[in-house]
């Protein structure tokens, strides 16, 4: 966790691992080289000077290579608009992501849309866009457009578990930019969580319990305990099944492993992607499926700790 090849990596272990504050000497020399070595660096450089990955006329597709995927990628690396590269990408996705609404769509879309709109809000915040206008309208979106019972659709479906990105772009948000309709939307939709153990909404399904990097637009029972806790909810005994199948999936060494890439779907989805293969997103790895994985480790070893102070 703690090798240098990996900044990123380094950088987060130091901070919330090992109780460093940002102005340690260590801390800062990571985070100088995360835009110089290890997966971020290699990302920038595959980077067009125009400021997009993949080709500029569609920032969304091709699935799961395009500048939409990459930034979500970076933004949990630890890059912030400090880095010219970072910030002419952002301001290329916010002109050409910002809808009229307030919310965040893909080319084309006219409206928000709360998958795109949780994940861009997210790794806004992180790149340290929490003041832009453009941001704070989002988290509005995100407020106004949550299900009245605590929650949110992502597909038109009803409320569902895999509609977790609004939970995880509040985890994120500064709580002094908090209104009292972003508080009631967290609280209702913590409850929605809580009230399935994190797990339960219909027939079980295998996927939520392999764990994944990156996650894109899907769920697991890691993404649902990595927001959850940073949240606030880690004294809750509804997390205690998450918990313990976290915990089990430890490895004897200490570490977790990635277990699948995305797409890693069951039921009707999969069977979608067989009839129409075209469809089929390229999947994106950082780490080897079924190895040790930094990434995987650092985010269960971060829940943990949340998890022991919240005692």
């Amino acid at each position: 966790m703690l090798e240098e090849n990996q900044p990123a990596v380094r950088y987060f272990t130091l901070k919330r691992l090992a109780g460093k504050m940002e102005d340690d000497a260590d801390v800062i020399a990571a985070r100088r080289s995360i835009a110089k070595t290890g997966w971020a660096a290699e990302i920038l450089a595959t980077q067009d000077p125009g400021g997009w990955w993949a080709g500029e006329e569609a920032l969304y597709r091709p699935k799961y290579l395009s500048t939409n995927w990459m930034l979500l990628i970076l933004s949990d690396l630890g890059l912030t608009k400090e880095n010219p590269r970072i910030a002419k990408a952002c301001d290329l996705w916010m002109s050409r992501f910002t809808k009229a609404d307030g919310g965040f769509a893909m080319d084309g879309s006219k409206k928000g849309h709360l998958c795109t709109t949780g994940n861009m809000a997210r790794a806004l915040v992180r790149f340290g866009y929490a003041d832009h206008p453009a941001v704070e309208a989002a988290f509005e979106w995100l407020a106004e457009n949550r299900d009245k019972k605590g929650g949110w659709s992502c597909f038109g479906s009803g409320r569902n578990l895999d509609s977790w990105e609004g939970m995880s772009a509040f985890a994120v948000y500064p709580r002094e930019k908090w209104t009292e309709d972003m508080k009631s939307a967290v609280a209702l939709g913590a409850e929605f969580f809580l009230e399935r153990e994190l797990h339960r909404q219909g027939d079980p399904y295998e996927p939520w319990y392999r764990f994944h990097y990156p996650v894109h637009y899907y769920y697991d029972l890691l993404v649902g305990l990595d927001f959850m806790t940073a949240l606030g909810y880690g004294r809750d005994s509804r997390l205690q099944h998450a918990v313990s199948h976290l915990e089990k999936k430890r490895r004897s060494d200490g570490r977790w492993n990635l277990d699948a890439l995305h797409p890693d779907v069951g039921g009707s989805m999969s069977e979608w992607y067989v009839k129409h293969p075209k469809q089929m997103p390229t999947p994106f790895a950082l780490e080897s499926v079924g190895a040790p994985s930094k990434i995987i480790t650092l985010t269960a070893m971060s829940v943990l700790e949340r998890l022991k102070a919240a005692q």
